[in-house]
């Protein structure tokens, strides 16, 4: 990759007065009732709510968290006519492998900190040198510190921005790419659409589907079962999708209004999608998750909902009858995400599936929850490819 590339040098700094404003909402906030019910049983639940806002109020820091961001090197660089944020740390040694992370929704950044330095510098972490990484973390259009586009785009659409960056813009000839959520479906995109440059994907969430219609082989009955399965749990799981989808602009006012409406409509994710039916909270460091919040209410959360325009439009997984993704893909699946991990076969249909783990335990936020883990695994899989 190029030494010097064209990009503006960017460090976080909010304003004190976008602090105290956000402070006085929060000591304001007009509590709803709550149904006799479990826990979270119909939605984020109300007395864990009230304790993260008195955290947010009184002990939260986003100073420090505005630090740990800048420890690391930060850009904005203009791709596809707009103002991209991307983190890029370099590798150690005398060749390190371009990695591209990518997050989703209601990720950010802040998932991947934690995991950067031991990527780009493992003899720092027990590691060796040769699998280190320069590490780039980009802001999805939208989100955090990148800039919105006009109207809805699609993740394919991503998947050509992050082309743009990686190879226009830092002049990468060879590298890999690793994603989960949304992460997963722009970077299968860019495996099928951009594969020239790209040397292998990694993946903790299946991001395209196979084409279903007629002249395929038909499902197995271990397929048809998990099938089943990831129906009755989108089912319970998707009615964020459908608004997000179809009436962001409306969702938008509430939740750009009041931190309280932000919290509640993102943490009951990292509830649901990791100890789903559990009583208790989200099994994550509070203020961590509340670095997740501050990049959506920071930079606004309206535009970061339209990628769901493309999957009620059913444009966003499903490719073609006949296409496949030809580029060695790795896989890391965990049992509590979003839909429960498909059959090998069924991963086959689409990808050129070159190793898969399993975990043992573990949900949709797997950066966040299982961040070693996944350095390992990314480590042994992309060893093969550089």
């Amino acid at each position: 990759m190029r030494e010097n590339f064209t990009a503006e040098p960017f460090k976080v700094a909010v304003s004190d007065a976008v602090l105290d404003d956000l402070k006085t909402r929060l000591a304001r906030t007009r509590w709803p009732i709550e149904a006799k019910a479990t826990p979270w049983q119909y939605g984020t639940d109300l007395t864990y709510l009230k304790s993260v806002l008195a955290h947010w109020h009184d002990a939260y820091d986003w100073r420090l968290w505005e630090e740990k961001l800048n420890r690391f090197p930060q850009y904005k660089a203009i791709v596809g006519g707009r103002k991209l944020h991307f983190i890029m740390e370099r590798g150690s040694g005398d060749n390190p492998l371009p990695l591209v992370l990518t997050h989703g929704w209601p990720g950010s950044v802040v998932e991947f900190l934690d995991v950067i330095e031991p990527l780009a510098h493992p003899e720092r972490f027990g590691g060796n040198i040769e699998d280190a990484f320069t590490v780039i973390v980009p802001s999805l259009p939208g989100y955090g510190f990148s800039d919105p586009p006009d109207a809805p785009i699609t993740p394919r659409d991503i998947a050509g921005l992050w082309r743009e960056l990686m190879v226009d813009v830092l002049g990468c000839e060879r590298y890999v790419a690793q994603g989960g959520d949304w992460g997963s479906t722009i970077t299968s995109w860019l495996a099928f659409d951009h594969p020239e440059h790209l040397a292998a994907i990694h993946l903790n969430m299946q991001g395209l589907l196979p084409f279903r219609g007629e002249g395929v082989p038909p499902m197995t009955e271990e397929e048809l079962n998990w099938l089943k399965e990831a129906q009755e749990s989108s089912r319970l799981e998707s009615a964020y999708q459908q608004i997000q989808g179809t009436k962001p602009q409306t969702l938008s006012y509430g939740l750009t209004d009041s931190p309280a409406g932000l919290a509640g409509w993102i943490l009951e994710k990292f509830h649901g999608w990791t100890i789903p039916g559990s009583a208790e909270p989200p099994p994550f460091d509070l203020d961590r998750l509340l670095t997740n919040v501050m990049l959506y209410w920071l930079g606004g959360i309206n535009a970061s909902t339209w990628l769901y325009v493309a999957l009620i439009d059913s444009n966003a997984f499903f490719l073609n009858p006949g296409e496949t993704i030809a580029v060695p893909t790795g896989l890391f699946l965990f049992p509590n995400d979003l839909i429960p991990p498909p059959p090998d076969s069924w991963t086959r249909r689409v990808y050129n599936v070159t190793h898969r783990r399993d975990g043992a335990s573990g949900g949709h936020f797997a950066v966040f929850e299982n961040g070693p883990l996944l350095v390992d695994d990314m480590r042994a899989f992309f060893r093969n490819y550089r």
